[in-house]
């Protein structure tokens, strides 16, 4: 990586006269101002030794010594004077070992924001490093953090976390052979289940201990036994602030399925929401559940989809957790679909609360439709279209995965990543209004690898996984991105 770029802690140009203090670092000489040693914050070792210090002007001065590696202690020096790492500490140094030593002097935040990725943005997003697990490193499920851009990949019945440097933080082994769900509840625990294995099931990935499960049985119904996790859907507390209910979405081996609501700080069933027979698509056990907390109140966008001979099919509904009921609901094929739509089946769909709109890919024309949350109805989908012939998406929607996050809405076809983002236009009367444009990620080069199986973003990063391949790829814009694209 570049070196990063001005910070928000960063200062304007010191003035003159300003107290200046010399430390004594692995007995090499420094010499700074007492305001440069506080960027830091004041919490600091180095904010508190310019308290602590005399000036440079006294006869009686003597340079604090500190006994720590004074090439590395210049790196941060540079860091605390223009907010950014000079290159060579890059060339001398990794970003683990900086981190570290960043820690010691107090100034973790300073050297957090030097060493993160600039802003997402599809458009100028590259592939700058795969992630590979040391053993079993074949990803069956994965989570991104929202704020920091850290990762848990789920692997032969592991968990591999990575911190918001990327840095491995350690592996948990649990006691499932196959994890394919898997959510960040707390800080350092997971929520996971598994299509083979019943229950759902909470892990402290830091200690590596197994702090409790959840059941899905009914007294009244012994059928209801041995019932798997399909989908998981909870905010991340400590990240976005989530402090809200757990969801997980479970089916019995006779088909009959449920979303169960878990409260958060006792991790035990709240509500039973959505009990259906699974006898049919439109009752089948939820594939993804997306958690609205800022959409009418609080609502969980649930769908589920399947495919065959015949194409695909599947259902999108909207819960109400606090009544139990559905607010919406829309199955496809189905008889609002307009008649040049027909059989045109959604193969993934995604819903995106600060944007207020829900975004699906249809499977044969690999369409991508949009739908307002506030004007949802019989047919509410607008099919975005793509003015630039050369641009347009010449095959069809099948195993794609659509992923919405900040505004834009990124789209796998097969091997290849596409991303669809907003910009303003003036019509004739001079009126602006918002169009969506799609820009490719990837390179010809880059789908070669294999179909993309999963599509996730946190922080300023966005993950992939491919099927049958190794190991999460990192994806990260350009330090040079910022420039306003020619549309």
């Amino acid at each position: 990586m570049a070196a990063g770029g001005a910070s928000d802690y960063t200062t304007a140009l010191r003035p003159s006269g300003e107290r200046r203090i010399k430390l004594n670092v692995g007995g090499k000489i420094f010499e700074t101002t007492a305001s440069t040693l506080r960027v830091g914050g004041p919490d600091s070792l180095l904010s508190a030794l310019s308290a602590r210090s005399g000036t440079v002007e006294e006869d009686s001065y003597e340079p604090i010594f500190i006994d720590r590696d004074p090439d590395m202690f210049s790196v941060l020096l540079s860091l605390l004077r223009s907010g950014s790492l000079p290159s060579s500490g890059f060339r001398r140094f990794s970003k683990q070992d900086l981190s570290d030593e960043a820690l010691y002097y107090g100034i973790e935040s300073c050297i957090r924001s030097a060493l993160s990725p600039p802003p997402l943005l599809g458009i100028d997003s590259t592939l700058v490093s795969t992630l590979v697990p040391a053993a079993d490193a074949v990803s069956t499920a994965f989570h991104a953090g929202s704020d920091d851009g850290s990762l848990w990949i789920a692997h032969g019945g592991q968990i591999s976390a990575y911190d918001w440097n990327l840095t491995h933080s350690g592996t948990v082994r649990t006691h499932l052979d196959d994890i394919t769900s898997l959510r960040r509840v707390w800080p350092e625990t997971a929520a996971i289940g598994s299509l083979e294995t019943p229950g759902l099931h909470y892990y402290n990935v830091s200690s590596g201990r197994h702090v409790g499960s959840i059941n899905w049985m009914d007294s009244s119904d012994h059928r209801v036994y041995k019932a798997r996790v399909t989908a998981i859907a909870a905010i991340e507390s400590g990240f976005d602030g989530g402090s809200g209910p757990i969801f997980a979405a479970f089916e019995c081996p006779h088909r009959e399925n449920c979303i169960l609501m878990i409260d958060r700080s006792t991790l035990q069933i709240v509500s039973e929401i959505g009990r259906q027979p699974g006898s049919s698509t439109k009752t089948a056990a939820p594939g993804k559940l997306v958690d609205l907390p800022d959409v009418g109140g609080g609502v969980l966008f649930v769908s589920a989809v399947s495919s065959g001979a015949f194409g695909y099919s599947g259902y999108m509904r909207l819960w109400d957790p606090r009544t139990g009921t559905a607010v919406w609901e829309t199955n496809e094929p189905g008889g609002g679909t307009r008649s040049d739509r027909f059989g045109d089946s959604f193969a993934d769909v995604d819903a995106d609360g600060k944007e207020m709109a829900i975004y699906k890919v249809c499977w044969k024309s690999g369409d991508l439709a949009i739908a307002d949350m506030r004007k949802l109805g019989e047919d509410p989908w607008m099919y975005l279209e793509e003015r630039s012939a050369s641009l347009r998406s010449s095959g069809g929607g099948q195993n794609s995965i659509v992923h919405c996050y900040k505004g834009q809405v990124f789209l796998s076809r097969e091997g290849g990543l596409e991303v669809w983002s907003t910009a303003e236009e003036e019509d004739d009367q001079g009126v602006k209004k918002k169009i969506f444009r799609r820009n490719l990620v990837d390179r010809p080069g880059d789908a070669r690898r294999g179909m993309i199986r999963g599509l996730e973003a946190g922080g300023d990063r966005l993950f992939v996984s491919r099927v049958g391949l190794e190991g999460i790829e990192v994806w990260e814009s350009s330090e040079l991105s910022g420039g306003i694209p020619l549309l």
